[in-house]
């Protein structure tokens, strides 16, 4: 079956994840799709932990079709796009390398794409029953309406649904009017969602369609990623006006308040005390909200308590990458 008429290219790029890599294709191998229709097209973006020699030895106990393309190091929007510029796919599909497959995964897509003829579409992410407590509290923080205002896929949230590259998808025809990712690093895919809605395109959510995702798998990564992904969403903001409101830059806002507050305790001891005591019983309310949300999600205490310590983690990250964010494009003047 050549590549001129796979309907799907499942496009994934990679980078140091062979342990990931290996988890995403034992999954991959029970997907109930049929073979001849689709491929996982793997972009190496200069690995160096054994991949090459990995995927060259792999042989599919399924006849999953896989294909490798290598690159040097140019970041995963780069990856994503040679992935793009390599297949003749109908539909190119978009996933993490640290994400697992449940095997209805494609058929959920397939099904939504029919149904509602969508031109770009996203699903959720969530947590698979084998994570360690703290890769359920990260995905607690990552998908909870407190966490994130349900952004991710879920259909309550605060903002619009831009589809996301852990779980996204484009018609051919998308890419041959918009062509591929503009931005190399955190943000591309919400402005590549954006320019496709701005083109014309129905894009919309298949909540069905979701992927286990491992995200981080530290307190320390975990940071780095939320404080970058705050920094990209002033870089997102300077170039769509309606990707930065207030709500966006709540985390930051709370950041400067509690550094106005300490600075003016002294100055006005009591007015000061008061603020505090609030402060205190808001914070404990939402800490409080959080255990019980994450104690009902995922029955177990550890992960409920672990579960309050990455939200706070993620707001208080996020909104220094947000400052840091500002003062940067206030003193370069761009991105």
């Amino acid at each position: 079956m050549t590549d001129s008429v796979l309907k799907y290219s499942i496009i994934v790029p990679v980078y140091n994840r062979l342990e990931e890599v290996k988890e995403l294709l034992e999954s991959a191998e029970k997907l109930d799709f049929n073979r001849s229709e689709f491929e996982f097209l793997f972009v190496d973006d200069g690995s160096d932990d054994g991949f090459r020699e990995f995927i060259s030895a792999y042989n599919s106990v399924t006849n999953l079709q896989i294909r490798v393309i290598f690159q040097q190091n140019r970041g995963p929007a780069n990856a994503r796009n040679n992935g793009m510029a390599n297949t003749a796919a109908s539909y190119m599909l978009f996933i993490d390398s640290d994400c697992m497959l449940p095997p209805q995964w494609l058929n959920k897509i397939d099904s939504g794409i029919e149904t509602c003829g969508l031109d770009a579409f996203g699903g959720p992410d969530t947590f698979h029953p084998s994570f360690s407590p703290l890769l359920k509290a990260i995905n607690y923080s990552m998908t909870s309406f407190i966490g994130t205002g349900g952004i991710r896929g879920n259909k309550k949230s605060v903002d619009k649904f831009y589809p996301r590259s852990f779980n996204m998808g484009i018609s051919r025809a998308v890419y041959e009017k918009i062509g591929g990712m503009r931005l190399r690093y955190y943000g591309e895919d919400t402005d590549f969602s954006i320019r496709i809605e701005k083109a014309g395109f129905k894009t919309g959510l298949i909540s069905e369609a979701f992927v286990y995702h491992k995200r981080r798998t530290s307190i320390k990564k975990f940071f780095r990623q939320i404080k970058t992904i705050g920094m990209a969403r002033i870089k997102l903001g300077t170039l769509h006006k309606n990707m930065l409101k207030i709500v966006h830059l709540l985390p930051a806002l709370l950041i400067v308040g509690l550094i106005l507050l300490l600075i003016i305790t002294p100055l006005f001891p009591t007015q000061a005390q008061c603020i505090w005591i609030l402060t205190g019983i808001g914070f404990f309310g939402i800490c409080l909200l959080a255990f019980i949300q994450s104690l009902k999600m995922y029955r177990n205490i550890t992960t409920a308590l672990l579960s309050v310590v990455t939200l706070n983690i993620q707001v208080f990250a996020y909104g220094i990458g947000l400052l840091h964010g500002i003062l940067k494009f206030i003193i370069l003047k761009k991105e």
